[in-house]
């Protein structure tokens, strides 16, 4: 029998008849040890030093390669340690095709360090499938997709970028973090390469730093295994049984945030002093319709852009429920400002031409009844 991703996720990768085995614990045993005895001299066991492999670690990797219907789930330190190592699948020579629409962090990492190893790039409007086409060369070993893009939101067609990869013969990455697996499947699109920020929805409380990763095929499994274990930016056990267990909640608390975020979306579109508003939920956001037949969500992470006649120092000193931070996808409210905050590292031209103004805030929309949240935004630009 298979289960839904909800059933899932609410047991922590552990059904069936697949809990512990010596104890039947239905949380995954925390496994603080570094090396593990060995019984034989030329026959180790299964763990031998956790960088390698650790059960907790292991529990969680299971997890969400089922959640995504991959071969292989690994866990690391970071979600930039999770795309970077992805990238280090890349050999001298190689080129990219990356959405321009990108994290601020995964700008940095492709502008800055990939090019220290003669990797090229080129960044492309991913929305646009005959700029991607053309933007492809005989070296282009990677397409790496953002949808939707952080952080306005801009849809990318995931059967149509994967078409043109296999044509090419290139891999297509794809970073899940606002959709997670419970709303967006990308490995059942073709992607080879789903990539996480954990820190986010899967965590849920803003009390780890986690990324993600899971591969379509076995190759690409083993590949991805060597540069984890080499390059050692691995999750440690004690947040990876965190993460399981902030996991187990996902799907009520996402539910509750994304129908909060459409109701809101749904008022700030309405609000004379909202000079734009981004959220895959409204029908006339760019590529809903592309959105709505690949995910079954539109999310809890909108955009706006506020006129130039609200005080936006005001705004941000006046608002009071939403914290004002770095990150999303928590159950308290997160209200983000992406110039200064997740698109810090573009520099200011690349930031304006993308549109990622000075009066840009972003929206993570937690748990709290919607009510308030809409009550505390409208007093905190009217004041």
């Amino acid at each position: 029998m298979t289960n839904k991703l909800s059933t899932i996720l609410a047991h922590g990768g552990q059904h069936q008849g697949h809990h512990e085995e010596n104890t039947g614990a239905v949380n995954a045993p925390l496994y603080l040890s570094s090396t593990f005895h060995q019984k034989k001299l030329n026959e180790f066991g299964p763990y031998d030093y956790s960088r390698s492999g650790n059960p907790t670690r292991t529990q969680l990797e299971k997890t969400i390669a089922s959640l995504e219907n991959g071969t292989n789930g690994f866990a690391f330190s970071s979600g930039m340690a999770a795309i970077s190592s992805a990238f280090m699948l890349l050999n001298s020579g190689d080129h990219i095709v990356i959405s321009k629409d990108v994290y601020g962090g995964t700008f940095r990492f492709v502008t800055r360090l990939l090019a220290q190893f003669s990797i090229e790039h080129t960044f492309v409007d991913m929305t646009n499938t005959n700029e991607v086409a053309e933007a492809i060369k005989p070296n282009t070993k990677v397409i790496y997709v953002e949808t939707p893009a952080n952080p306005l939101l801009q849809i990318t067609d995931i059967r149509a970028i994967v078409a043109l990869a296999k044509k090419h013969d290139c891999y297509t990455y794809l970073d899940n973090t606002f959709m997670t697996p419970l709303y967006q499947q990308p490995l059942n699109l073709g992607v080879d390469i789903v990539l996480h920020s954990a820190t986010k929805f899967l965590s849920g409380h803003s009390d780890i730093v986690a990324g993600l990763a899971v591969t379509k095929d076995a190759s690409l499994a083993e590949k991805l295994y060597f540069v984890q274990n080499t390059y050692g930016a691995i999750l440690g056990a004690q947040d990876c049984y965190q993460l399981l267990q902030g996991m187990k909640t996902l799907e009520p608390r996402y539910s509750k945030s994304a129908a909060s975020a459409a109701i809101i979306a749904n008022h700030l579109s309405k609000h004379e002093a909202v000079e734009h508003i981004c959220y895959p939920g409204l029908s006339n956001h760019p590529g809903a319709d592309i959105h709505a037949k690949q995910a079954t969500s539109a999310g809890a992470v909108l955009s706006f852009k506020l006129r130039k006649d609200v005080d936006i120092d005001h705004f941000i000193e006046t608002i009071s429920i939403p914290v004002f931070a770095v990150s999303l996808g928590a159950v308290e409210s997160i209200l983000s400002h992406p110039a200064t905050m997740s698109h810090a590292a573009m520099p200011a031209d690349e930031r304006e031409a993308r549109g990622i103004s000075d009066r840009l805030f972003r929206l993570s929309v937690g748990i709290e009844e919607v009510e308030d949240l809409i009550q505390d935004l409208d007093q905190a630009i009217q004041s």
